[in-house]
């Protein structure tokens, strides 16, 4: 199985989800993720502004305002970079929802919360093929903790994806949250505010 054979069937799963049970699954999604940055207490987050099939994560992104500093992405050329989240949104290409621009030039992050098609064994995300967020991942400072949302749960456990896919540290799905515990790779730890994350298979209890 290729990328892109993987990518058309997780599109194809994503279309032909139930609708009437949206709503349930993103509560979910939600839920955990509330707990996951709970646990984090970032103080930057670059997270997204969803699209009607993907996870509404909206919700979230309000909570998380009251604590971090919270970035969008803002299209620029064939990637993008981020501002700060400031209402009111305007509709962009390809139907996306951006703050107004900025000029100044953040590139650091704690945790990074983005939407993925699917993933592969080595916890790499598979996108929609634009290559914009492996485009935006080497201009950050240092490598935030990346955290995969998905409406619909559509993983594998072959290797299909490229180097510079990004990768992630944890999957949340409807169903459960995956973490490198449940890949085939490993990785190292990081100090921030004076504790570790285990980028190699934090344990949350959720």
């Amino acid at each position: 199985m290729t990328k892109s054979d993987f990518r058309t069937y997780c599109l194809s799963r994503l279309k032909e989800s139930n609708r009437s049970t949206k709503s349930y699954r993103d509560a979910r999604v939600r839920s955990r993720l509330k707990k996951v940055m709970k646990e984090l207490a970032p103080e930057r987050v670059l997270a997204f502004w969803p699209m009607g099939f993907e996870a509404d994560i909206r919700e979230t992104i309000h909570t998380l305002r009251r604590e971090s500093q919270v970035y969008l992405p803002f299209m620029d050329g064939v990637s993008f970079k981020m501002v700060p989240l400031r209402y009111p949104l305007e509709r962009k290409s390809f139907g996306i929802y951006e703050p107004r621009d900025s000029y100044t030039k953040y590139n650091l992050i704690d945790v990074a919360i983005v939407p993925v098609v699917g993933v592969d064994g080595l916890f790499r995300r598979i996108g929609f093929g634009k290559g914009m967020y492996d485009r935006f991942f080497p201009t950050l400072k240092k490598r935030p903790f990346t955290i995969f949302i998905q409406s619909c749960e559509c993983k594998t456990t072959q290797n299909i994806c490229d180097d510079y896919d990004v990768q992630g540290d944890l999957l949340i799905t409807p169903r459960r949250v995956y973490g490198m515990r449940d890949s085939n790779v490993k990785r190292t730890t990081r100090r921030r505010r004076g504790r570790h994350i285990e980028r190699s298979g934090r344990f949350f209890n959720f």
